[in-house]
């Protein structure tokens, strides 16, 4: 049998149509390529159990089509990114009187290119054209990035269909934020939360009841000292849940430790709390509204320190420029990076219609001094909002130093983020970087601090004359 009698509409394979007799499972890549290639163009249809040259139908049995489909969307989700949308249809026949499918995978054109295949770590961005799939060119590359630098990833549909039971979450909050007002299913819609054939968008599954994947990773941080280099973590809790139990999970986790403070006037007492409670709700929900979720691998950052609480979201202010370090918070001009997600959290009565919500964080601290001032910095990979702690008495300290970002340190001291943040820019002398940090030049401070840090990578050496110098690995650190 072949597939022309099946289907009147089947062609020769072209720029839409391809054939496979199945998926190889050593040379995944191969067909992967297909996938790419058809979304970063106008789409195709990808026809696996029939023979790419003769059109003959091979077919799988029904046990062994599914299997076939899992293997397909475990691999396309494992190697292509951004996943693009397909859609999966059995076309069933009989030979024999024995019941045999073949699969048609309906791939469409990604609105978010390129769409790039990622095998051992190695990244590559594949065309279809001609009928053959193939490396893009440097041109072909330039123009999908320059057709979809709008894009966002909240507004993309996914293959999975609304249901108002899974959203429960979602409804009790807006309750909970609007007298207790009922969402309806037509105001969602009108958000774009799910599309006419009622599939929901990539921001509306962030919503779902049980859900649980890393587009919505938060990791939660009480250090013991004044940077990550403390001498110990207090406490590291990681959520993994929709975004409205993100919300109330980080807020529950700050509100449990932060310390709390009582002021006495010749008439009361007033208690303090050291972050005001608007303020750390307000950053919380910044950080998720505006969050890069097209940004796989990363993280929201909440870490405690002994003087200020830091609220880090991956991606820089959308289509904002750099804004490094700035205590004018109301200056700060943010457009939406996820319209879907901003419009929910909108709806809840949660967030402002325009702006970041900084003005209400800039209210709370208005009495505060100027060592107790929030502020914000951006850089190409993350924003970072410094609420500074109340109940610490001389405010935030080591503010002169650089905010750095690196993995834990094994065997850390209390002085390596001083060390780093000294070393970052230039080379220093072993004698300069103790006088810096406040300490002696001693056998202790060479062998636990800098040859700690120097044998972990993070510091590099060279030697002038007799003398070492030391600077800080960039490739290890990176600045905030």
């Amino acid at each position: 049998m072949f597939i022309e009698e099946l289907t009147q509409k089947i062609s020769l394979e072209n720029n839409t149509t391809e054939y496979k007799g199945k998926l190889d499972r050593n040379n995944f890549v191969g067909w992967l390529k297909t996938i790419a290639g058809f979304a970063n163009a106008d789409g195709g249809k990808l026809f696996i159990g029939v023979e790419d040259k003769s059109h003959k139908v091979i077919g799988f049995t029904r046990n062994d089509v599914d299997k076939e489909r899992n293997y397909f969307n475990n691999q396309v989700n494992e190697h292509l990114t951004p996943r693009p949308t397909t859609k999966i249809e059995f076309v069933r026949y009989e030979i024999k009187s024995l019941e045999r499918f073949i699969i048609c995978v309906h791939v469409e054109s990604s609105p978010v290119k390129p769409v790039i295949l990622k095998y051992n770590n190695i990244p590559a961005i594949y065309m279809r054209r001609d009928g053959f799939t193939n490396g893009a060119t440097y041109e072909e590359i330039r123009q999908m990035s320059l057709a979809t630098q709008n894009s966002q990833f909240d507004i993309l549909p996914t293959d999975e269909i609304y249901n108002r039971k899974d959203f429960l979450d979602l409804l009790d909050f807006y309750a909970e934020h609007n007298n207790d007002k009922k969402y309806t299913d037509k105001a969602l819609r009108s958000l774009g939360f799910y599309d006419k054939d009622m599939r929901l968008t990539n921001g509306a599954l962030l919503f779902k009841d049980g859900y649980n994947g890393a587009k919505t990773g938060i990791t939660c941080s009480v250090f013991a000292g004044f940077n990550k280099g403390s001498e110990r973590i207090v406490t590291i809790n990681r959520f993994h849940c929709n975004i409205i139990q993100s919300i109330k999970n980080v807020c529950d986790f700050i509100y449990q430790r932060m310390n709390h403070s009582l002021i006495k006037t010749s008439t009361s007492r007033i208690n303090i709390d050291a972050y005001p409670k608007r303020a750390v709700f307000e950053g919380i929900i910044n950080a998720i509204a505006h969050r890069d979720y097209f940004l796989d691998g990363t993280q929201i950052q909440v870490d405690m320190f002994r003087d200020r609480l830091e609220i880090s979201s991956p991606g820089s202010f959308y289509q904002g420029s750099t804004i490094g370090k700035t205590y004018d918070l109301s200056s700060i001009i943010s457009k939406r990076r996820n319209e879907v997600i901003c419009a929910v959290l909108v709806d809840c009565n949660v967030m402002e219609a325009a702006g970041t919500g900084f003005d209400k964080i800039t209210e709370e601290y208005s009495s505060a001094n100027e060592n107790h001032k929030p502020y914000i910095f951006s850089t190409s990979e993350h924003f970072t909002l410094v609420l500074p702690d109340l109940t610490f008495e001389t405010g935030i300290t080591n503010d002169n130093e650089l905010q750095l970002m690196y993995t834990p340190i094994s065997k850390s001291t209390e002085h390596d983020d001083k060390v780093l943040s000294y070393c970052y820019n230039q080379a220093r002398k072993a004698a300069d970087i103790a006088k810096h940090i406040g300490i002696s030049d001693s056998s202790y401070f060479r062998k636990k601090v800098l040859k700690n840090l120097v044998d972990q990578g993070y510091l590099l050496t060279s030697k002038h004359s007799r003398t070492n110098f030391y600077k800080t690995n960039t490739d290890y650190v990176k600045i905030q």
